[in-house]
């Protein structure tokens, strides 16, 4: 290895993840275990027993999102994904908005977690060995043990997240197994998809709770810079997670109904919504396993945490490299390849703004976890929504070889179908948040601000920074073939090289019209 290259500063570590590690990390986002047990009971109050074919609607609206989204991912490389991809296909001006919305959406979705971390483990020490524990030094042990994870390389976190989602998921399907074994309380009914108790005034709160429940499945294409083969691993990543949460949802909470009756569930449902799975895994597999599945919703927890954090620490990298955030936070560990200056400060704010509910004497779930997270929810799906919108301009905009269901069709349909998800989960955000209605105004207004803010900072970067945004969501050069010394540190800025130049797209000539960021 040459000294200049030694001499180039440390970089992420590429080639590290396979499909099947992506896919840990997006599904361990959206923590099943914790949305089956503590959220789904809720669906069913509200829905009836037609819940389960809300999930399978959401999961397909977001498969059909997820077909302009792996397409536009074979075309933009940059490692700011979400602002990235919007930036190129509505101008920079919105992608510096979505950046914010971005940073704000995912420190939102994991910030918040830590008083449901604190909540869960304290209820779980109670209901197994009688111990009170207080939430806040379990919330602060927690940032710690999320930092380190993060602080690692991320094969480590992978491994870590691998092993976390089997034991969760695993506790699910002994729950179906056992149902399915005893026949359930009156024999197996597939009521629950006739559309007799699909089309209720209900369905449209259990969609708003189905949405929810894939947050971070979007997440595959922050992990491109790491991820073995891209163009492939990424739209395999996104597509199994998206066909597994969606079928998982559904199947476990059909299992659920069939545990306890068509007919008696609500009822149950409604008297004990946080021991719904409880009771059902009590009965048909054992007490024992009620004691396993309190254990592993607390681990649920944290792999969702690891999962937000890396991405959050991904996101940031990305903006410090644009120049838009401080370069300090661009800074790679040389030995675990991780962005852990990052971290650190994900961290810090993460920890002022658990010990400010703290102080202010608010309750770990029903404020910390409700009004922080909420915003953070509504922020990733209007970053899905504008994504949609971007691939559809963007597909317009340059030469390509991708057909129009990719390019028009799907992202043109899923973008109508999450305006009318996000509508949703706007409108019925009181059954998320159980606020006053100021409160829940104040939480809806946080993205629209945001969006706002982000315009704003926009245009005072194109005024007094004109060099940060006329570079802002480039696309990096080609990446040149792996050398097979893994050694060799990558720098972040990669040389130039047409050897990864997206199959779909001709190579560029002097005749090639400019990408639409070099136009705004």
């Amino acid at each position: 290895m040459s000294s200049s290259a030694s001499d180039k500063p440390p970089g992420l570590r590429t080639g590290s993840l396979t499909t099947a590690d992506i896919s840990f990390f997006v599904v361990s986002a959206a923590a099943p275990l914790t949305v089956m047990a503590g959220v789904a009971p809720i669906a069913l109050v509200l829905g009836g027993i037609g819940a389960p074919a809300g999930y399978l609607l959401a999961g397909i609206t977001l498969a059909v999102f997820a077909v302009g989204f792996t397409t536009m991912s074979r075309h933009v490389r940059s490692g700011g994904a979400f602002y990235a991809y919007i930036a190129q296909g509505l101008g920079k001006p919105v992608g510096i908005a979505a950046a914010l919305i971005a940073m704000v959406g995912y420190n939102g979705m994991e910030i918040g977690v830590y008083g449901l971390l604190g909540s869960a483990t304290a209820d779980t020490a109670h209901a197994l060995w009688g111990v009170d524990l207080p939430w806040l030094p379990i919330a602060l042990a927690g940032l710690l043990l999320i930092w380190y994870g993060g602080y690692r390389s991320i094969d480590f976190g992978a491994k870590v997240l691998g092993v976390l989602l089997v034991a969760e998921t695993g506790i699910l399907l002994l729950l179906a197994g056992g149902v399915l074994i005893e026949g359930g309380a009156d024999g197996l009914s597939l009521g629950s998809f006739a559309p007799g108790h699909v089309l209720v005034p209900g369905t449209a709160a259990v969609l708003a709770f189905a949405f929810s429940a894939f947050t971070g499945f979007e997440s595959t294409v922050i992990y491109r810079r790491e991820a073995r083969d891209p163009d492939r691993t990424i739209p395999r990543a996104t597509y199994i997670a998206v066909a597994f949460l969606g079928l998982f949802y559904a199947f476990v909470v059909w299992t659920v109904i069939q545990a306890f009756g068509d007919d008696r569930v609500v009822a149950a449902a409604s008297d004990d919504p946080g021991g719904l799975f409880f009771a059902a895994i009590t009965t048909y597999v054992g007490p024992w396993a009620a004691d396993l599945m309190h254990v592993f919703i607390v681990t649920s927890i944290l792999a969702s945490l690891l999962a937000f954090h890396n991405a959050i620490n991904r996101y940031g990298l990305a903006l410090a490299e644009e120049g838009v955030l401080p370069a300090a936070l661009g800074r790679i560990h040389p030995r675990h390849r991780s962005p852990y200056v990052a971290g650190v400060v994900q961290t810090v704010l993460g920890a002022v703004v658990v010990l400010g509910f703290a102080a202010a004497g608010a309750d770990p779930y029903a404020q910390l976890l409700l009004w922080v997270n909420t915003p953070g929810m509504l922020g990733l799906m209007a970053l899905m929504l504008l994504a949609a919108l971007a691939v559809v301009r963007y597909f317009r905009r340059v030469p390509h070889r991708e057909g129009a269901l990719r390019t028009l069709v799907a992202p043109g349909t899923a973008a109508v179908l999450l305006a009318v998800a996000l509508y949703l989960v706007a409108s019925k955000v009181q059954l998320f948040t159980g606020a006053s209605a100021t409160v829940d105004a104040v939480l809806v207004a946080v993205v629209p601000a945001v969006f706002l803010l982000g315009l704003l900072l926009a245009y005072r970067l194109r005024r007094t920074r004109p060099e940060v945004y006329a570079h802002f969501a480039e696309e990096p050069p080609t990446e040149p073939l792996e050398t097979g010394d893994p050694s060799c540190p990558q720098s972040p800025q990669r040389p130039t090289s047409s050897s990864s130049t997206p199959a779909s797209v001709p190579p560029p000539t002097p005749a090639t019209p400019l990408s639409p960021s070099a136009t705004d």
